[in-house]
């Protein structure tokens, strides 16, 4: 998300820093930069006309114009008024309320909402060790019911039973009464959608939650719809007395259109961001990270609380001490690097978190031939047995031939996943030599083989 956004606010900034002085010639031609960033993002008018008016006014204010890098200044101006656009601090669900919580989710059909649901009961079951039950009140799409029981199942959330037969009310008056029962402490709530807001469908909703009566309504709302998404959530935040907003499919939405609108057009906070189709693909809104990304300067907090959560540690520490003590970095290594990857969102969301980075290398890397590159290389690494693996150089012809043929590639594939191996296998050891992360940062820099996906 916000790759166009971030690549030309990323080129008006880094021209901003270099200006001694700023003057009213430049500070027009910046905001005209932003003016048309914004709109191409496709974020909404009045977002945008209200954006540039509060960056004018302080642009030409004393504390800037007095500054000693007065074009810093004003980078540190429009950062601070991108995080009050999108609404300062990170605002979670609440969970301190008397259980069982309940959790009413809201959304158009076609917006991710039953998969959100498992995302969100992941993240209360896995991070906040809640008990989490869910509930279907959808009756109308075909298996939308047992699709949340699959993942139910798959995020070790409680599914409570429900059927096409019954009344969406009743189905979430029961499942109150159950989770009281059960002594959960959270209970999810998946409501209908439909292709477009009707009046039927906004009744039985509010239905609902009158009877179930939420501490937290939360609209799902895919953010590839731009402004329209802003528009949509207005529009249910005056049926419903709304708490939050979550934007699915941010990872097929370059703009970001939506994600600086929505708060304003409806007073409503972010809580979260959902990309793809992973359970574990959810994560909290922080404005001033987002912000950071936007303007290129990354977003380390949130890397860091990644790899925590996702890195295997043990296999980490492991392969460190493997290192430090100058035994080979094997192709079992290569191919946990590539699990730990996939587990962080893939090499294009690490680098949109990374300072200085993302943009057009964050573009280049989500092409399809690069993530079909590594899972070629992966079907590579799968085809070969346990000592191959281990001893890379016991690998001949008639053994690159198996290997290429049992993961449906050519010899010239295998060659170039073991010359690169051994690439990275030289670059481990001076690592472990030097023992510092100045060597190995030093050694990677341009350094990278030619081809290689990382």
């Amino acid at each position: 998300m916000f790759d166009n956004l971030s690549e030309r606010l990323g080129r008006t900034v880094k021209s901003l820093r270099g200006q001694g002085r700023l003057t009213d010639d430049n500070i027009k031609d910046t905001l005209r930069e932003i003016r048309m960033a914004l709109l191409e993002a496709d974020v909404a008018l009045p977002v945008v006309r209200s954006f540039i008016e509060h960056i004018r006014e302080k642009a030409v204010g004393k504390e800037v114009l007095s500054s000693l890098s007065p074009g810093q200044a004003l980078v540190k101006v429009v950062n601070d008024e991108l995080v009050a656009l999108m609404g300062q601090t990170h605002d979670g669900v609440e969970l301190n309320a008397k259980p069982p919580i309940v959790i009413l989710m809201a959304g158009l059909q076609g917006a991710g909402k039953t998969t959100t649901v498992a995302k969100l009961a992941r993240r209360l079951v896995e991070q906040h060790k809640k008990h989490v039950m869910v509930v279907s009140a959808d009756v109308y799409r075909p298996a939308a019911i047992d699709q949340l029981q699959t993942l139910a199942n798959e995020v070790k959330a409680t599914f409570i039973p429900s059927d096409p037969g019954q009344k969406p009310v009743n189905i979430a008056r029961d499942a109150v009464a159950e989770a009281r029962r059960q002594n959960a402490d959270v209970l999810l709530v998946d409501t209908a959608g439909r292709l477009h807001i009707d009046e039927q469908m906004m009744d039985e909703i509010k239905a609902i939650h009158q009877t179930v009566e939420p501490q937290e309504t939360l609209f799902v709302v895919d953010s590839m719809t731009g402004q329209d998404a802003a528009n949509t959530a207005k529009a249910f935040g005056d049926a419903l007395p709304l708490t939050g907003v979550i934007l699915t499919k941010t990872d097929g939405d370059a703009r970001g259109g939506a994600a600086l609108s929505v708060r304003q057009i409806t007073g409503k906070p972010i809580k979260y961001i959902g990309s793809g189709e992973k359970t574990e693909a959810l994560e909290p809104f922080h404005p001033d990270r987002i912000a950071s990304r936007i303007l290129g300067m990354g977003d380390i907090l949130t890397l860091v609380e990644e790899a925590q959560q996702k890195v295997d540690q043990d296999k980490a520490k492991k392969l460190v001490q493997k290192v430090r003590k100058g035994r080979g970095f094997d192709l079992e290594d290569l191919r946990d690097q590539f699990a730990q990857m996939e587990n962080m969102g893939g090499l294009s969301s690490l680098i949109d978190k990374l300072p200085g980075v993302g943009g057009n290398i964050s573009q280049q890397l989500q092409n399809p031939e690069h993530m079909k590159q590594m899972k070629r290389m992966v079907a590579i690494i799968d085809s070969m047995t346990p000592q191959e693996r281990r001893k890379p150089e016991i690998i001949n012809g008639s053994r690159k031939r198996r290997v290429a043929n049992g993961s449906g590639t050519q010899i010239q594939d295998v060659n170039r996943l073991l010359k690169q191996h051994k690439q990275m296998q030289k670059m481990m050891k001076k690592m472990g030599n030097k023992g510092a992360m100045r060597g190995m940062m030093q050694q990677m820099k341009g350094k990278m083989p030619p081809g290689m996906p990382f």
